[in-house]
């Protein structure tokens, strides 16, 4: 005997189906979108200063950093900054040093600590020898284009703004683990953003890139102020515009080292990720469950009990998870990569579920609990 489905079940499908559906949609239509340049980047530049914290060394750390030495840019400052005389990211330093010898470098080592997060004590430490009042904070992991420092810079000639941040892609090693964790933020993070941004929104920073002027960090309280925070970045580009400052995503797009080794790294990363998201826009994160397409849609088949909308439904979003795909991928996909989307998104959405059972996070060797207001107090240090 054949059970019969409820109809409110099955409208409840048939409604999740269509949500994850239209979510599908509207992504691949807001990455498909190029973003317009600022047009800041006619005046006369200003004089900037980069600031680098460092913690280690691997593979990717030169490249990186020489990207930001050779800007096509006429006056700028990079200062890097460790806690420890012995981080081998100072012999990569040295070898930049010699290498670019016409650049303006500084170092600062300094094992004070400011609150709970260490790239923050970082930079603090590292203020005192920025000679230039229009900043660029950058991860170590970062690699740029020569025209960099020219299209970040030059919005910041405009009063009314507060920080410029960019997009980003994530550029994986090889293996599987590396690759989904590139499709994790190349895939859903970034179209979500693109998403917000095309809907009108500003309510995002990144700390590949936040440019801002020393006057503005003066006003929020400087670094202190987000010293206990564990998305600094996101932080930043809040207290701005509670100054009633822009914030400009720029045209720019950089590009990231994605170096999961394990599974296990992977779902600490993504979950970090995750539940920072969680603890700075709780609702808007409980709802965010609909992005998640194919997964999401196929629950909508099931408890619409296989009904045809449903299935149709299901069918769109993943013709449109695999048009997404091909348009961030283009020509570096493959027929295994698009394999792997059911299994990337339905990772994505049990991590999603497991976010709210927790508040740890593993940040590097340390595991700290995120606080509702995104504060982070450490719990345990695991270096060996």
């Amino acid at each position: 005997m054949t059970a019969i489905a409820h109809p409110g079940l099955v409208w409840c499908g048939i409604a999740l189906a269509a949500f994850a559906m239209m979510y599908g949609v509207i992504a691949y239509i807001a990455v498909s979108i190029r973003i317009r340049p600022s047009g800041f980047i006619r005046r006369d530049p200003p004089p900037v200063t980069i600031l680098k914290p460092l913690c280690g060394a691997d593979r990717e750390t030169y490249q990186c950093l020489r990207s930001f030495c050779d800007q096509n840019y006429p006056q700028f400052q990079i200062v890097f900054g460790v806690r420890d005389s012995t981080d081998p990211a100072l012999e990569v330093v040295e070898r930049l040093r010699a290498e670019f010898p016409r650049v303006d470098f500084a170092v600062a080592v300094d094992r004070r600590q400011h609150g709970t997060n260490r790239k923050v004590s970082n930079l603090i430490n590292m203020m005192p020898l920025a000679r230039h009042d229009h900043l660029i904070l950058s991860d170590s992991d970062v690699i740029v284009k020569r025209d960099y420092l020219a299209k970040i810079a030059g919005p910041l000639l405009d009063g009314g703004v507060g920080i410029v941040t960019c997009a980003y892609r994530g550029c994986p090693r090889r293996g599987l683990w590396p690759l989904l964790g590139s499709m994790f933020i190349n895939e859903w993070f970034m179209p979500s953003v693109r998403v917000a941004a095309m809907a009108g929104s500003r309510a995002f920073a990144f700390g590949t890139t936040i440019a801002i002027r020393r006057q503005v960090l003066d006003r929020i309280g400087g670094f202190a102020t987000v010293a206990n925070q564990l998305a600094d970045d996101y932080r930043l580009g809040e207290l701005t515009r509670a100054l009633g400052l822009r914030t400009v995503l720029s045209e720019v797009m950089v590009e990231t080292s994605v170096a999961e080794h394990s599974f296990g790294a992977l779902v600490r990363h993504e979950l970090r990720w995750l539940r920072t998201i969680r603890a700075l826009r709780p609702v808007g994160y409980a709802l965010c469950f609909i992005t998640f397409g194919m997964p999401v849609a196929g629950l909508g088949v099931l408890l619409a009990k296989g009904a045809a909308p449903a299935l149709g439904m299901l069918c769109v979003a993943a013709l449109t998870r695999v048009m997404l795909h091909m348009s961030v991928r283009g020509a570096g996909s493959s027929p295994l990569q698009i394999a792997l989307l059911p299994l990337r998104d339905t990772l994505s959405f049990v991590l999603w579920g497991w976010s709210f059972f927790t508040r740890s996070v593993q940040w590097r060797e340390e595991r700290y609990r995120v606080g509702r207001d995104g504060s982070v107090q450490l719990v345990e240090d695991l270096t060996p």
